[in-house]
């Protein structure tokens, strides 16, 4: 037998049983899945969570403190006020619970209705599938009016059912104003001018959950009945809060309305807030960052000037995609979506590869398609705290993750269309103005 292989079988045998002994910690250990933190920061351009401003971050930097204290009576009745604004409401009665926009669904219908109640909502996206699911499971008769995913609510078809109630039986019309599967806007003014074209006094329901805080949203002019929204939207907050603003009419409903509700009872707000007090431990920390970002958008102008940002950067981004080659999901301009803008992919390309290529590759967080568009495009939110240098990032972010998929784009063929209108578009900033005189 061959030196070599006396060797290799004195050898190999000791060998093995050392490394058997050898404790785990002494191998070295592969990382876990995520748990790098490369450098710069995450880019975060899906329709909610969003981007939460510094101002923010620092309001709600503050220590535990107690909400029985004589302090808190005139700081909350002063949050109370301030989320009129974006409402745009002066009768509306404001409500801010624990929870989220969910929550604000079920607080909506549950302080209105009562169980065999009749319903009309549009169906145009998961979340307003989930928001039927939700009524038929609270045992409200719901006609549901399916339409296209990338168009709205039928105003015509609103009206056309509402005329065939002679017997007034239906009690409410809920619409989700800007649904965020599809990137769909409805036209909330044109479904209160349908409701009263057939003279019907159905309660008008809105879920303004990634609409309130971006979009034109007028509760009184348009007279609508419940809105909702949630704090991780357009308000720029962390996830934690659901906002429910109700019309006089809506608390008279509330009166006859006979749904079980406990948690979500607008009757135990209405008792405790008047003075300032809450029927439960609220979320202070942001309550606070509530009342900074309200205050942000009233040095920026208002929620005109609000809306008016929001419309400028979403057409930057409509903008890119054309020069993209590519077609939005939502073919008729009067729906389009300011919060949001999803992106259909060519046949054959799986977004969701996309999706994946851009966290994995460039740290930046674009939206999946949802249900039965999944796979078939992605989604790029651009609501709440946010500016043209940020958006032209995630977008350039979104053309290399595109080319890693597999789609031909010219690398900078829509970043330079949104730069360019947006170039045109802007303005100086505000109180900035003597740096360029």
């Amino acid at each position: 037998m061959a030196l070599r292989e006396v060797s290799q079988k004195r050898v190999l045998p000791l060998l093995a049983q050392f490394t058997r002994g050898l404790s785990a910690s002494a191998m070295p250990e592969q990382p876990a899945p995520f748990s790098y933190v490369p450098p710069g920061r995450n880019h975060l351009f899906v329709p909610g969570p969003v981007n939460i401003h510094e101002r923010v971050l620092r309001a709600m930097h503050v220590p535990g403190q107690n909400h029985r204290d004589p302090w808190f009576a005139e700081f909350y009745k002063e949050c109370l006020e301030d989320t009129k604004h974006m409402y745009g409401t002066k009768a509306a009665t404001p409500f801010i619970f624990p929870g989220t926009g969910t929550g604000g669904w079920e607080a909506a219908l549950c302080n209105t209705l009562s169980p065999g109640d009749k319903v009309i909502c549009f169906r145009y996206g998961l979340f307003s599938h989930l928001w039927i699911d939700m009524m038929q499971r609270l045992g409200l008769d719901v006609t549901v009016v399916d339409r296209p995913w990338g168009e709205g609510a039928d105003e015509g078809a609103l009206e056309e059912l509402l005329r065939k109630d002679t017997g007034k039986k239906i009690k409410a019309v809920c619409v989700v104003h800007n649904e965020t599967t599809t990137g769909v806007t409805s036209d909330i003014a044109g479904c209160r001018k349908a409701m009263d074209a057939a003279g019907h006094p159905a309660l008008l329901l809105v879920d303004g959950v990634s609409s309130i805080g971006a979009l034109e949203f007028k509760m009184d002019d348009w007279r609508v009945d419940v809105a909702v929204t949630g704090s991780q939207k357009a308000m720029s907050l962390p996830t934690g809060l659901a906002f429910v603003a109700a019309s006089p009419k809506a608390l008279e409903a509330m009166k006859s309305a006979k749904l079980k509700r406990v948690y979500y009872d607008f009757a135990d707000m209405l008792r405790t807030n008047p003075s300032g007090n809450v029927p439960y431990t609220p979320c202070l920390s942001l309550l606070y960052g509530l009342r900074e970002s309200i205050k942000m958008w009233k040095e920026e102008g208002g929620m005109e000037a609000v809306a008016a940002r929001h419309h400028r950067l979403a057409e930057g981004v409509r903008q890119a995609v054309d020069g993209w080659g590519l077609k939005l999901l939502c073919k008729n301009p009067r729906w389009r979506s300011d919060s949001l803008t999803v992106v259909e992919v060519p046949e054959g390309v799986d977004s969701n590869k996309i999706v994946k290529n851009a966290y994995a590759k460039y740290d930046l967080s674009l939206g999946i398609g949802l249900a039965s568009i999944n796979g078939k495009v992605f989604r790029i939110g651009h609501l709440g705290n946010m500016n043209e240098l940020m958006l032209a990032g995630a977008l350039v972010g979104a053309e290399m993750a595109m080319i890693d998929s597999g789609i031909s784009i010219k690398p900078g063929s829509g970043v330079a269309r949104a730069t360019e209108y947006w170039h045109k578009t802007g303005s100086v900033i505000k109180t900035r103005e003597s740096l360029l005189k």
